[in-house]
């Protein structure tokens, strides 16, 4: 089965976190997803997974994912590098939970350097964060989810330029639509060859 170069990295990617983080729940995964992405388009531009990111409830969710993890949707790649076990109940929650393991290793070899330094970087952070309290740290004030809720509402698309802001290591808005134009002008030049 041939995968996308984006769809390899997001399922490599969730092996990454299953197997260096404590409860990698279906929630706490969904958010680590979020922080990868955003993280590195606040930096490169770009995100890694291509995914796309709603304003839930819950906080962001990659919808796509979301669904993917439940066991009767998951597709046939999921399957072969993900077990997805049923439901495992709670008891700090009282909710029901989706345990995910690797079937396969980690490949590091599709990842640039800064792919890998920003899973690193997530791991030590989130390392022993609990869903439910990542869901709580997406929902800060002006972070990307709060502003799509009160520009935009409930279930819109969160806009990845509202990860840029004042940090040295962030791009200006400029940068990164020129980046994006750029990025849009090749693949249609690669695409007419």
């Amino acid at each position: 089965m041939k995968l996308s170069r984006e769809r390899e990295k997001l399922l490599n990617a969730i092996i990454f976190f299953c197997n260096n983080t404590k409860h990698c729940y279906k929630l706490k995964l969904m958010k680590l997803l979020y922080y990868l992405d955003f993280w590195h388009f606040k930096e490169t531009g770009r995100s890694v997974t291509g995914l796309t990111y709603r304003a839930w409830d819950k906080g962001t969710v990659p919808t796509k994912v979301y669904w993917e993890i439940d066991p009767p949707n998951n597709p046939d790649d999921l399957k072969e590098f993900l077990y997805v076990e049923e439901e495992v109940y709670d008891e700090i929650t009282g909710k029901k939970k989706f345990n995910i393991k690797a079937k396969k290793d980690f490949n590091e070899k599709i990842f640039t350097k800064r792919e890998i330094e920003i899973l690193k970087r997530i791991v030590e952070v989130f390392y022993d964060a609990r869903g439910d309290l990542m869901k709580d740290a997406t929902h800060l004030r002006n972070a990307p989810w709060d502003k799509t809720i009160k520009e935009k509402g409930k279930n819109a698309e969160i806009d990845y330029l509202l990860a840029l802001d004042d940090e040295s290591n962030s791009l200006t808005p400029d940068i990164v639509k020129d980046k994006i134009l750029f990025d849009k002008q090749n693949r249609e030049v690669l695409d007419s060859l």
